[in-house]
């Protein structure tokens, strides 16, 4: 892991941006090209790019977390600029920026920031009891004690069992709506509590709360939309030849950019069998960049939160 791998923020929390330095080789391949980071975090990645551009270089960042924001207006560079924005919406902003269809390269680091899980305040933790928010951007949106105060029970379970892949999502679901029911949930906390005494098969070494804590964040915050949305803006922000790197956290994430890529890299395969094309006819738009990546032990064992990470690229053909 490199120096510039981890980051403390004004908070103290400090951040290990995950497979930083082979993410960055493979995304920074002309130094002074115009490259995007489509989630700041904490700008271990967003330093890590700058470090291999040259004077005439690029770097775009955008993030739709507020600190994230203010972490990165202290990086003085003149090659930098940041906006407030989901990953989403990165085609409009690479337009506000006559960058469209002319990006270099794309990063985009899925999933939530060490500083975000450490702040109790933020409530994306059941270890650290605080405020049940989960909200990447607290001041957008529905926080999760929100949703779970009005969600149907049928829905909670709905949203435990496709996002957390909770084997006992209805009984879980059913267990904070009979709660509910004398108080409210306002806190992580008391959530976990309860998804505790609720829950029939702990997984060893794994809080009872893990799936259904995933689950929720992702719905708040819309991630896997997010996501999807996201891909298909970068694949028309990107100019021929750039190269788009992913590094996601859970299968859900990695199941998209897998089939995203795979789907373009073989190109038009709705057409009549045994019709004769030449290759240039499949309208393929890119090509693999290598297999798969995931972290060594080492940096497993310096980052046990980069344990699940898998990084996919692809370089943008036409």
């Amino acid at each position: 892991m490199s120096p510039s791998a981890v980051e403390p923020n004004r908070h103290g929390f400090r951040h290990a941006s995950v497979l930083l330095d082979g993410a960055v080789e493979t995304l920074v391949h002309d130094p002074a090209g115009v490259y995007l980071d489509g989630t700041f975090g904490r700008g271990g990645h967003s330093r890590a790019i700058l470090a291999r551009l040259a004077e005439k270089g690029r770097l775009l960042a955008i993030d739709r977390d507020p600190q994230a924001i203010a972490e990165a207006r202290k990086l003085e560079d003149p090659r930098f600029t940041i906006e407030q924005a989901e990953f989403a919406n990165l085609g409009e902003v690479t337009r506000q920026h006559d960058l469209h269809g002319r990006l270099s390269g794309i990063l985009l680091d899925i999933g939530v920031s060490s500083p975000q899980l450490d702040d109790p305040e933020r409530g994306f933790s059941f270890l650290r009891d605080g405020p049940l928010d989960m909200r990447m951007d607290p001041t957008q949106g529905v926080s999760a004690a929100e949703w779970l105060a009005r969600a149907a029970e049928a829905d909670i379970a709905h949203v435990f069992k496709v996002y957390g892949e909770e084997r006992y999502a209805r009984r879980l679901a059913r267990a904070i709506v009979e709660r509910r029911k004398e108080r409210p949930f306002v806190r992580t906390g008391d959530l976990a509590s309860v998804i505790k005494a609720a829950h029939p098969a702990w997984e060893k070494g794994k809080h009872p709360a893990t799936r259904a804590f995933q689950a929720l964040r992702i719905h708040v915050n819309a991630e896997l939309e997010q996501l999807d949305a996201a891909l298909a803006a970068a694949l028309e922000a990107l100019a021929p030849g750039g190269h788009l790197v992913v590094i996601s956290f859970h299968s859900l994430e990695d199941r998209r950019v897998k089939r995203f890529i795979r789907e373009h890299v073989r190109g038009d395969t709705d057409l009549p069998r045994g019709m004769p094309l030449r290759d240039d006819q499949l309208s393929r738009r890119l090509a693999m960049l290598g297999k798969a990546q995931r972290p060594s032990a080492e940096e497993v064992s310096a980052n046990p939160r980069a344990r699940s990470a898998v990084m996919r690229a692809a370089r943008k053909l036409a």
